[in-house]
Protein backbone atom coordinates (compact mmCIF):
# COMPACT_ATOMS: atom_id res chain seq x y z
CA UNK A 1 0.00 0.00 0.00
CA UNK A 2 2.78 2.30 1.29
CA UNK A 3 4.11 1.79 -2.67
CA UNK A 4 0.98 2.16 -4.53
CA UNK A 5 0.56 5.67 -2.57
CA UNK A 6 4.59 6.51 -3.32
CA UNK A 7 3.86 5.55 -7.07
CA UNK A 8 0.49 7.96 -7.14
CA UNK A 9 2.42 10.42 -5.55
CA UNK A 10 5.28 10.97 -8.05
CA UNK A 11 2.82 10.45 -10.93
CA UNK A 12 0.36 13.53 -10.04
CA UNK A 13 3.90 15.48 -9.17
CA UNK A 14 5.29 14.74 -12.70
CA UNK A 15 1.67 15.28 -14.28
CA UNK A 16 1.10 18.85 -12.77
CA UNK A 17 4.94 19.78 -13.75
CA UNK A 18 3.87 18.65 -17.46
CA UNK A 19 0.39 20.19 -17.53
CA UNK A 20 1.69 23.60 -15.94
CA UNK A 21 1.19 25.41 -19.98
CA UNK A 22 -1.23 24.89 -22.33
CA UNK A 23 0.83 23.00 -24.57
CA UNK A 24 1.56 20.44 -22.15
CA UNK A 25 -1.59 20.16 -20.51
CA UNK A 26 -2.87 19.53 -24.26
CA UNK A 27 0.11 16.70 -24.58
CA UNK A 28 -1.25 15.17 -21.26
CA UNK A 29 -4.83 15.20 -22.37
CA UNK A 30 -4.60 13.53 -25.72
CA UNK A 31 -2.07 10.93 -24.40
CA UNK A 32 -5.15 9.52 -22.08
CA UNK A 33 -6.96 8.69 -25.42
CA UNK A 34 -7.42 4.82 -25.85
CA UNK A 35 -6.96 4.27 -21.92
CA UNK A 36 -9.24 2.31 -19.77
CA UNK A 37 -10.36 2.28 -16.39
CA UNK A 38 -12.25 -0.07 -14.10
CA UNK A 39 -15.04 2.08 -14.25
CA UNK A 40 -16.24 4.02 -17.36
CA UNK A 41 -18.44 4.15 -20.58
CA UNK A 42 -17.48 2.16 -23.45
CA UNK A 43 -17.06 4.47 -26.37
CA UNK A 44 -18.03 2.93 -29.35
CA UNK A 45 -19.87 0.35 -27.06
CA UNK A 46 -18.16 -2.25 -29.77
CA UNK A 47 -15.20 -1.30 -27.36
CA UNK A 48 -15.89 -2.95 -24.21
CA UNK A 49 -14.20 -5.43 -22.95
CA UNK A 50 -14.60 -9.14 -22.70
CA UNK A 51 -16.25 -9.50 -19.54
CA UNK A 52 -19.34 -6.96 -20.03
CA UNK A 53 -20.36 -8.85 -23.21
CA UNK A 54 -19.62 -12.61 -22.17
CA UNK A 55 -22.57 -14.82 -22.93
CA UNK A 56 -24.53 -12.42 -25.88
CA UNK A 57 -24.85 -13.59 -28.99
CA UNK A 58 -23.01 -12.47 -31.92
CA UNK A 59 -26.38 -11.00 -33.15
CA UNK A 60 -26.59 -8.50 -29.82
CA UNK A 61 -22.93 -8.34 -29.82
CA UNK A 62 -23.10 -6.66 -33.09
CA UNK A 63 -25.50 -4.33 -32.05
CA UNK A 64 -24.61 -3.20 -29.02
CA UNK A 65 -25.84 0.48 -28.44
CA UNK A 66 -24.00 0.73 -24.58
CA UNK A 67 -21.65 -0.31 -22.62
CA UNK A 68 -20.34 0.68 -19.32
CA UNK A 69 -19.17 -0.02 -15.72
CA UNK A 70 -20.54 1.86 -13.05
CA UNK A 71 -18.75 2.15 -10.07
CA UNK A 72 -20.97 2.58 -6.77
CA UNK A 73 -21.68 5.88 -5.80
CA UNK A 74 -22.50 7.18 -9.28
CA UNK A 75 -25.18 7.43 -11.67
CA UNK A 76 -25.86 7.19 -15.63
CA UNK A 77 -28.28 7.76 -18.39
CA UNK A 78 -28.99 7.38 -21.86
CA UNK A 79 -32.15 7.80 -23.95
CA UNK A 80 -32.80 4.32 -25.81
CA UNK A 81 -35.15 3.08 -28.60
CA UNK A 82 -38.31 0.89 -28.34
CA UNK A 83 -36.66 -2.74 -29.23
CA UNK A 84 -34.15 -2.02 -27.10
CA UNK A 85 -32.42 -5.02 -24.07
CA UNK A 86 -30.85 -3.78 -21.24
CA UNK A 87 -28.62 -6.12 -19.23
CA UNK A 88 -27.68 -5.08 -15.52
CA UNK A 89 -24.78 -7.34 -14.03
CA UNK A 90 -24.07 -7.01 -10.31
CA UNK A 91 -20.10 -8.18 -10.70
CA UNK A 92 -19.35 -8.41 -7.11
CA UNK A 93 -22.56 -9.07 -5.32
CA UNK A 94 -22.87 -5.96 -3.67
CA UNK A 95 -24.51 -3.25 -6.40
CA UNK A 96 -27.66 -2.18 -5.60
CA UNK A 97 -29.13 -0.23 -8.92
CA UNK A 98 -32.14 2.21 -8.95
CA UNK A 99 -33.88 2.52 -12.09
CA UNK A 100 -36.35 5.68 -13.45
CA UNK A 101 -38.07 5.52 -16.71
CA UNK A 102 -39.54 8.08 -18.84
CA UNK A 103 -41.28 8.46 -22.14
CA UNK A 104 -38.93 9.98 -24.69
CA UNK A 105 -40.61 13.07 -25.44
CA UNK A 106 -42.97 13.31 -23.18
CA UNK A 107 -41.62 13.08 -20.03
CA UNK A 108 -45.10 13.33 -17.84
CA UNK A 109 -45.08 9.69 -18.47
CA UNK A 110 -43.25 7.65 -16.44
CA UNK A 111 -42.84 4.44 -14.56
CA UNK A 112 -45.40 4.32 -11.87
CA UNK A 113 -44.40 1.89 -9.00
CA UNK A 114 -47.66 1.53 -7.67
CA UNK A 115 -49.57 0.34 -10.98
CA UNK A 116 -46.18 -1.95 -11.85
CA UNK A 117 -47.04 -3.98 -8.32
CA UNK A 118 -50.52 -3.61 -8.13
CA UNK A 119 -51.70 -4.55 -11.94
CA UNK A 120 -49.85 -7.82 -12.12
CA UNK A 121 -51.04 -8.89 -8.82
CA UNK A 122 -47.28 -9.14 -8.18
CA UNK A 123 -44.88 -7.14 -5.37
CA UNK A 124 -42.00 -8.94 -6.20
CA UNK A 125 -40.15 -8.23 -9.35
CA UNK A 126 -38.85 -11.13 -11.28
CA UNK A 127 -39.11 -12.34 -14.95
CA UNK A 128 -42.23 -11.67 -16.83
CA UNK A 129 -42.62 -8.48 -14.68
CA UNK A 130 -44.35 -5.55 -16.74
CA UNK A 131 -42.98 -2.18 -15.76
CA UNK A 132 -45.84 0.06 -15.81
CA UNK A 133 -46.64 3.77 -16.80
CA UNK A 134 -49.43 5.47 -15.00
CA UNK A 135 -50.88 5.59 -18.39
CA UNK A 136 -51.32 2.00 -18.22
CA UNK A 137 -48.51 1.59 -21.13
CA UNK A 138 -45.99 -0.91 -20.81
CA UNK A 139 -42.63 0.72 -20.88
CA UNK A 140 -40.49 -2.59 -19.96
CA UNK A 141 -40.37 -5.42 -19.03
CA UNK A 142 -38.63 -7.99 -16.93
CA UNK A 143 -37.24 -10.76 -19.51
CA UNK A 144 -34.76 -12.21 -17.59
CA UNK A 145 -33.28 -12.79 -14.23
CA UNK A 146 -30.80 -14.40 -12.40
CA UNK A 147 -31.26 -12.44 -8.90
CA UNK A 148 -34.36 -12.34 -7.78
CA UNK A 149 -33.43 -9.83 -5.80
CA UNK A 150 -35.26 -6.61 -5.92
CA UNK A 151 -37.41 -4.31 -4.80
CA UNK A 152 -40.49 -2.31 -5.91
CA UNK A 153 -41.71 -0.99 -2.55
CA UNK A 154 -39.36 0.97 -0.78
CA UNK A 155 -37.92 3.35 -3.24
CA UNK A 156 -34.51 4.62 -3.10
CA UNK A 157 -32.35 6.68 -0.30
CA UNK A 158 -32.36 10.43 0.07
CA UNK A 159 -30.56 13.49 1.37
CA UNK A 160 -32.03 13.52 4.57
CA UNK A 161 -31.37 10.15 5.22
CA UNK A 162 -27.92 9.39 4.17
CA UNK A 163 -26.90 12.85 6.09
CA UNK A 164 -27.92 10.95 9.38
CA UNK A 165 -26.87 7.36 8.65
CA UNK A 166 -23.57 8.24 6.99
CA UNK A 167 -22.68 11.61 7.87
CA UNK A 168 -23.24 12.99 3.93
CA UNK A 169 -25.96 12.34 0.86
CA UNK A 170 -25.07 15.30 -1.81
CA UNK A 171 -24.90 13.85 -4.90
CA UNK A 172 -21.02 14.87 -5.08
CA UNK A 173 -20.49 13.40 -1.72
CA UNK A 174 -18.77 10.24 -0.01
CA UNK A 175 -22.22 8.88 0.24
CA UNK A 176 -24.65 10.43 -2.28
CA UNK A 177 -28.25 9.30 -2.07
CA UNK A 178 -30.07 7.93 -5.05
CA UNK A 179 -32.45 10.67 -5.54
CA UNK A 180 -29.88 13.10 -5.94
CA UNK A 181 -28.07 10.73 -8.31
CA UNK A 182 -31.11 9.77 -10.20
CA UNK A 183 -32.11 13.70 -9.93
CA UNK A 184 -29.36 14.57 -11.75
CA UNK A 185 -29.48 12.29 -14.70
CA UNK A 186 -32.68 12.99 -15.34
CA UNK A 187 -31.72 16.85 -15.11
CA UNK A 188 -29.25 16.23 -18.63
CA UNK A 189 -32.51 15.23 -19.83
CA UNK A 190 -34.88 18.35 -19.76
CA UNK A 191 -36.80 16.35 -16.82
CA UNK A 192 -37.38 18.79 -13.62
CA UNK A 193 -36.78 17.31 -9.72
CA UNK A 194 -40.79 17.40 -9.25
CA UNK A 195 -41.00 14.68 -12.49
CA UNK A 196 -38.46 12.53 -11.06
CA UNK A 197 -40.86 9.29 -10.20
CA UNK A 198 -40.50 6.41 -6.87
CA UNK A 199 -37.77 3.65 -8.40
CA UNK A 200 -37.87 0.39 -8.46
CA UNK A 201 -34.52 -1.32 -6.78
CA UNK A 202 -31.89 -4.12 -9.07
CA UNK A 203 -29.91 -6.73 -6.73
CA UNK A 204 -31.14 -5.91 -3.14
CA UNK A 205 -34.30 -7.72 -2.15
CA UNK A 206 -36.94 -6.99 0.63
CA UNK A 207 -39.46 -9.00 1.62
CA UNK A 208 -42.98 -8.42 2.92
CA UNK A 209 -43.97 -10.68 6.86
CA UNK A 210 -47.34 -11.12 7.45
CA UNK A 211 -47.54 -8.65 9.68
CA UNK A 212 -46.89 -6.10 7.23
CA UNK A 213 -43.45 -5.00 8.30
CA UNK A 214 -40.59 -4.71 5.00
CA UNK A 215 -37.37 -7.06 6.00
CA UNK A 216 -34.24 -6.44 4.33
CA UNK A 217 -33.22 -9.77 2.21
CA UNK A 218 -29.86 -8.41 0.80
CA UNK A 219 -28.42 -9.59 -2.22
CA UNK A 220 -28.06 -13.03 -3.75
CA UNK A 221 -25.23 -13.78 -5.28
CA UNK A 222 -22.13 -12.06 -7.41
CA UNK A 223 -22.83 -12.48 -11.44
CA UNK A 224 -26.23 -12.40 -11.18
CA UNK A 225 -28.11 -10.08 -13.94
CA UNK A 226 -31.05 -8.93 -14.62
CA UNK A 227 -32.73 -7.83 -18.38
CA UNK A 228 -35.06 -5.70 -19.56
CA UNK A 229 -36.39 -4.91 -22.93
CA UNK A 230 -38.19 -1.43 -23.75
CA UNK A 231 -41.50 -1.27 -25.09
CA UNK A 232 -41.28 2.21 -26.22
CA UNK A 233 -38.49 5.12 -26.74
CA UNK A 234 -37.30 6.05 -23.25
CA UNK A 235 -35.27 7.37 -20.70
CA UNK A 236 -33.08 5.27 -18.27
CA UNK A 237 -31.50 6.19 -15.57
CA UNK A 238 -29.77 4.30 -13.39
CA UNK A 239 -28.09 4.71 -9.41
CA UNK A 240 -25.72 2.76 -8.11
CA UNK A 241 -26.18 3.29 -4.30
CA UNK A 242 -27.12 1.91 -0.45
CA UNK A 243 -30.34 0.75 -0.48
CA UNK A 244 -32.62 2.36 2.07
CA UNK A 245 -32.99 -0.41 4.18
CA UNK A 246 -29.44 -1.06 4.15
CA UNK A 247 -28.72 -2.05 7.87
CA UNK A 248 -24.65 -1.55 7.56
CA UNK A 249 -23.42 1.30 8.79
CA UNK A 250 -20.85 1.60 6.22
CA UNK A 251 -21.98 3.15 2.98
CA UNK A 252 -20.69 0.33 1.10
CA UNK A 253 -20.86 -1.45 -2.40
CA UNK A 254 -19.87 -2.77 -5.39
CA UNK A 255 -19.84 -2.20 -9.24
CA UNK A 256 -22.32 -2.80 -11.77
CA UNK A 257 -21.93 -3.70 -15.54
CA UNK A 258 -24.56 -2.42 -18.06
CA UNK A 259 -24.97 -3.76 -21.87
CA UNK A 260 -27.65 -2.78 -23.91
CA UNK A 261 -28.04 -4.05 -27.42
CA UNK A 262 -30.94 -3.43 -30.27
CA UNK A 263 -33.68 -6.31 -30.07
CA UNK A 264 -36.60 -5.47 -31.87
CA UNK A 265 -37.31 -9.07 -32.46
CA UNK A 266 -37.98 -9.58 -28.98
CA UNK A 267 -41.08 -7.51 -29.18
CA UNK A 268 -42.50 -10.22 -31.55
CA UNK A 269 -41.82 -12.75 -29.71
CA UNK A 270 -42.62 -11.81 -26.72
CA UNK A 271 -45.79 -10.55 -28.05
CA UNK A 272 -46.03 -14.60 -28.99
CA UNK A 273 -45.02 -15.61 -25.70
CA UNK A 274 -41.78 -16.76 -27.66
CA UNK A 275 -38.92 -15.85 -24.05
CA UNK A 276 -39.57 -17.95 -21.89
CA UNK A 277 -42.56 -17.48 -19.93
CA UNK A 278 -47.07 -16.68 -20.18
CA UNK A 279 -47.95 -13.21 -20.54
CA UNK A 280 -50.62 -12.54 -17.66
CA UNK A 281 -54.02 -11.17 -19.15
CA UNK A 282 -52.49 -8.03 -17.08
CA UNK A 283 -49.44 -7.63 -18.66
CA UNK A 284 -50.92 -8.33 -22.40
CA UNK A 285 -53.67 -5.54 -22.03
CA UNK A 286 -50.78 -2.98 -21.47
CA UNK A 287 -48.80 -4.58 -24.25
CA UNK A 288 -51.96 -4.10 -26.66
CA UNK A 289 -52.52 -0.49 -25.39
CA UNK A 290 -48.65 0.13 -26.11
CA UNK A 291 -48.72 -0.88 -29.48
CA UNK A 292 -52.11 0.65 -30.27
CA UNK A 293 -50.30 3.52 -29.19
CA UNK A 294 -46.93 3.15 -30.92
CA UNK A 295 -49.30 2.22 -34.61
CA UNK A 296 -51.33 5.53 -34.35
CA UNK A 297 -47.85 7.96 -33.54
CA UNK A 298 -46.32 5.81 -36.44
CA UNK A 299 -48.91 5.69 -38.96
CA UNK A 300 -48.67 7.56 -42.62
Amino acid sequence: MTQTLETHTLETTETAAATTTTAGARAHARAQHGRTAGTMIHVPAAAAPERLTAGLSAEAAASLTWAESLAFGRYTHLELARGTRIRLTDTDGDSCVHAALFRSGAHYERINVADTVKVPWQAYLGQGHPLLSDAGRLMATVVADSSGRHDALTGTTNLAGNQAKYGAGSAHSASPAGRELLTLGALKHGISQREVPPSVSFFKGITVDPDGSIRFTGSSAAGTAVEMLLHMDAVLVLANTAHPLDPRPAFTGSTVDIVAWQAPQDLEALAASGLGFQLAPEHLLALQNTENDYAARTSA
